[in-house]
């Protein structure tokens, strides 16, 4: 099974995150603007929550706060679980689906260098999967299998 590290190499692009005192529509803006639908909080270099579209509509929209004025650090999920880039996606899967995560800080040596998503697992494990297919279909078309 692949690790994180696999999945963050077919990522592109920097590290999406704002400031836990920034509104909750700068947040709404990143996302947006970077077709994500997270964004770390990251204050003075450390990793101090996460932010989703979720949030943002559960606990700033539907209770009628003004965007504009709330701060991310009132809404985001504080010490969110992190991983790191040797861990196996299996496990990631494994702790996505039971805690019911869409997103994982990936972090080392105290800095984050990253972040996957259940839809980058999902895209790794199918890149799996063709790759054994094919290997199994080369294996079945060669006369070189003692038949």
């Amino acid at each position: 099974m692949s690790t994180v590290k696999s999945a963050l190499a077919q990522k592109r692009g920097d590290l999406i995150h704002i400031r836990s005192s920034d509104m909750i529509v700068d947040a709404l803006c990143r996302m947006r603007d970077n077709r994500v639908r997270s964004v770390l909080v990251i204050d003075d270099g450390v990793l101090v929550g996460i932010v989703t579209q979720g949030d943002c509509a559960i606990k700033v929209l539907l209770p009628g706060l003004d965007a504009k004025q709330t701060p991310v650090g009132q809404v985001m999920t504080r010490n969110p679980v992190t991983v790191k880039r040797d861990d196996p996606l299996e496990g990631c899967m494994v702790m996505m689906a039971e805690r019911g995560f869409r997103h994982l800080p990936v972090v080392e040596a105290g800095k984050v260098v990253g972040i996957i998503s259940i839809g980058d697992v999902v895209k790794d494990i199918i890149s799996d999967l063709k790759l054994n297919v094919n290997d199994l279909m080369n294996l079945l078309l060669t006369d070189d299998h003692g038949g």
